[in-house]
């Protein structure tokens, strides 16, 4: 047995041992526990279990070796590097890597799997990933046993460590997503008057805003994730509109009481159509963007903080876009006259704090307009 070795001599004098012999890697702690709690003793793994790990070292493929209790206890380069920030020191438990999505009763979930003779002491399912500073990622896991070792109870047995393999299909999903839901938002600008580049000018000035809120620590919901989700889903703010009837969508002129009260429904079925997204942004946006900050907007009337923070964004863009177009009820204002509206309606319509930063920012918004200006 060859005892006491960092893992970073491991895999060079792997080559040296012969099968049958044994290693125990010190650097990261082979180690396991009973159900009941109690500390085995470490264990050694078979050559031939570490010659697998030293392929898995550089390989392209995601992998972990796991213990029975799903803690980490070796990870390769490109597990380290799709999911982590920063090095650490392992053990640690897979839920770390995989919160909030990993809760308890999925955690559960696993291990009745890894610990069933009928599932093959195996388990395989989707995990998902979350970090400020990158975009999600969800991945399908395969847990499979990584070694003949047993750890033996009264009523079961299973083994003792595991090798989980991760496959990435985060961009095979939001592409297949995203996909779908583009297809909504064509058909619903066949039936609404703001066509043309409204709808893509939006997603521009909701992304701005967004974007000087990463680093704001009064606004800790916005991550990258945030940022490209407000980018994609503000354009579909109105696309609840592609269940208002025709004659009231199309009338040249003011809509009367009756009419109005239908208008205003197209933010109840835009969140009937966008509840299937899995990101809640979707519906909150299509909920709540006619909401005013003093709780004098529509549907429900709601107001301040109460609105979610990507409706209050969308709040601003959104109006911002329609003063600067023409309608059939009113010129193009230009963009000075644009941000004196929004500036005098701070407090009342608007987020006051959002308006700030509209501000400080509004020549972005300005190029914005000019670079997808309607033709």
């Amino acid at each position: 047995m060859i005892d006491n070795l960092e893992e970073s001599d491991t895999i060079p004098e792997l080559e040296e041992l012969s099968d049958g012999d044994e290693l125990l890697i010190d650097g990261k702690s082979l180690y396991t526990q009973t159900s009941s709690g109690s500390l085995l003793a470490k264990e050694a793994l078979p050559f031939h279990h570490l010659k697998v790990m030293s392929n898995l070292k550089h390989s392209l493929i995601p992998a972990v070796v796991l213990d029975l209790k799903l803690n980490i206890i070796w990870e390769n380069n490109s597990y380290t590097t799709l999911f982590l920030q920063n090095e650490r020191d392992l053990p640690v438990n897979l839920v770390t890597d995989f919160f909030p999505f990993l809760t308890t009763d999925k955690l559960g979930s696993i291990y009745k799997d890894i610990t069933n003779k009928s599932t093959g002491y195996s388990f395989k399912g989707r995990v998902e990933s979350k970090h400020r500073n990158r975009l999600n990622i969800i991945a399908n896991l395969i847990i499979n046993p990584f070694t003949d070792n047993r750890i033996y109870e009264e009523n079961y047995s299973s083994p003792v460590y595991f090798i989980g393999i991760f496959d990435d299909i985060s961009e095979e999903n939001k592409s297949l997503l995203e996909g779908t839901f583009l297809s909504l938002l064509e058909a619903s600008k066949l039936k609404d008057n703001d066509t043309g580049n409204h709808i893509k000018r939006v997603g521009e000035y909701s992304k701005s805003i967004a974007n000087k809120l990463f680093d704001n620590p009064a606004y800790s919901e916005v991550n990258i994730e945030f940022i490209e989700n407000i980018y994609f889903l503000a354009p579909m703010h109105d696309v609840g509109k592609i269940g208002t009837p025709d004659d009231i969508l199309t009338k040249p002129g003011a809509l009367n009481e009756a009419e109005w009260k239908i208008m205003k429904e197209h933010t109840i079925n835009g969140a009937y159509i966008l509840k299937a997204y899995p990101d809640p942004m979707a519906a909150q946006i299509a909920t709540f963007h006619h909401e005013k900050w003093n709780g004098k907007g529509y549907p429900y009337g709601v107001s301040g903080t109460d609105i979610p923070l990507p409706a209050r964004i969308v709040a601003i863009a959104d109006v911002y876009d329609a003063l600067r177009m023409k309608r059939s009820y009113k010129e193009a204002f230009t963009h000075e006259k644009a941000i004196e509206i929004i500036t005098k309606d701070a407090g009342s319509h608007f987020d006051p704090d959002l308006v700030k930063i509209f501000i400080n920012f509004n020549s972005e918004f300005e190029d914005s307009y000019e670079s997808l200006k309607d033709s």
